[in-house]
């Protein structure tokens, strides 16, 4: 939209959801970036992100146009709170308008992908060793 209305063009910079449109080139400059590309993990792990995954198993995804911004909004949300409500979920992604799925079925994902998040980091702490721990 050029104008920060719809949030279609969220990044995440410096851990933070911005929206692109409204953000100059030398602001950015320096800064950790991440678009919906980089999201996926890379090597021999390499997949859609748990967010990713839970989008396409809630068919929260109609045209497409919102789903980058509202799965970026989301990581940063589930990065601050692993464990959000959905009042939570909702206030996060509330900058990001979609006409096409309304607002259930990402909620729903977004609610899905946070508590996959969460099994998947019990699973590896079960399974570390003292070292990865920070024990040794």
């Amino acid at each position: 939209c050029g104008e920060g209305e719809c949030g279609a063009c969220t990044v995440i910079m410096d851990g933070r959801a911005v929206l692109s449109c409204l953000t100059l080139a030398v602001q950015a400059q320096g800064s950790d970036l991440l678009t919906i590309e980089g999201l996926a993990a890379d090597g021999p792990e390499a997949g859609l992100h748990p967010l990713q995954k839970a989008f396409i198993s809630e068919a929260a995804i109609q045209c497409g146009y919102c789903t980058p911004g509202m799965i970026l909004t989301a990581k940063t949300l589930l990065d601050c709170d692993p464990e959000p409500t959905p009042g939570a979920v909702k206030e996060a992604i509330i900058g990001n308008l979609c006409r096409c799925t309304g607002y259930d079925k990402p909620v729903k994902a977004i609610l899905a992908a946070a508590a996959e998040m969460r099994a998947a980091a019990r699973d590896a702490a079960a399974t570390a060793t003292g070292a990865e721990r920070g024990e040794c």
